[in-house]
């Protein structure tokens, strides 16, 4: 009985210790501590929060790295675990020519895009959103700046929530996000790194399918659409923006 509590406890404090590893993986604690676009959606908001902040660095110039992030999450899928968030299609490793230039108001499954700095920064914001008994909001930052000849790519994903589960929720969250966002860094750096090599053609030629990278719904500002439509709320957090004032109903 006793060594099995004492391989209970080893356990949990090992798995504590591999969630707080993976929600500060890459980062710096000057990184983990800096403002970054979004971080004021959430001030004032409930005590059951969690700020998660890897980063993440690149051998290709700033301006390589920014179309890269520009399309991420627009038609040219996640660059994570395919097979679990992308049912199973092939996100883009190339920069795919139809995708339209961003705009605030985009809405996709990770809310809508509510705030851009050309060339540097984007902020997509969830503003309700329910899950394990709690409601919770959430901001996705994408951070870019010169790091010698490279790119340091910082990535923040911050909620909140409220409800009688709000920390579980907060609990089940950190684990979860950590796997996606560790796989997505290396990932949108394997694309970008291969495609510096100039490689004469891309590996998934485009066939003009709006759904051929990315599964999740993605609504433009000006209305057009790819991915799947009804896939993931991207019509709902439309209608968030629209609330916000960022864009107009018949946009």
């Amino acid at each position: 009985m006793i060594w099995a509590l004492v391989f209970l406890a080893l356990g949990l404090i090992g798995a504590s210790a591999l969630v707080r590893w993976g929600t500060r993986w890459g980062s710096t604690a000057d990184e983990r501590a800096r403002e970054l676009p979004g971080d004021e959606y959430l001030k004032g908001g409930p005590r059951a929060r969690v700020a998660m902040t890897r980063a993440i660095s690149i051998d290709a110039p700033p301006e390589h790295v920014w179309p890269w992030i520009a399309q991420l999450g627009r038609g040219a899928g996640w660059y994570s675990v395919d097979w679990l968030d992308n049912g199973r299609r092939v996100s883009a490793c190339h920069i795919v020519s139809w995708i339209p230039e961003l705009r605030r108001g985009d809405a996709t499954a990770i809310g809508y895009l509510r705030h851009i700095n050309t060339g540097r920064s984007v902020a997509w914001w969830i503003d309700d959103s329910p899950f394990l008994g709690s409601r919770f909001r959430m901001v996705t930052c994408f951070y870019l700046s010169a790091e010698g000849k490279g790119t340091r790519l910082i990535s923040r994903i911050s909620a909140d929530a409220t409800g009688p589960l709000a920390q579980v929720f907060l609990l089940v969250f950190r684990p979860i996000d950590s796997i996606m966002a560790c796989r997505q860094l290396m990932g949108l750096r394997k694309r970008v790194q291969y495609c510096e090599q100039d490689h004469p053609s891309p590996r998934d030629p485009e066939t003009g399918a709006r759904d051929q990278y990315q599964l999740y719904e993605i609504i433009y500002a000006d209305g057009g659409v790819a991915g799947v439509t009804g896939k993931e709320g991207g019509a709902k957090w439309r209608q968030s923006a629209m609330r916000d004032g960022v864009i107009k109903e018949g946009e």
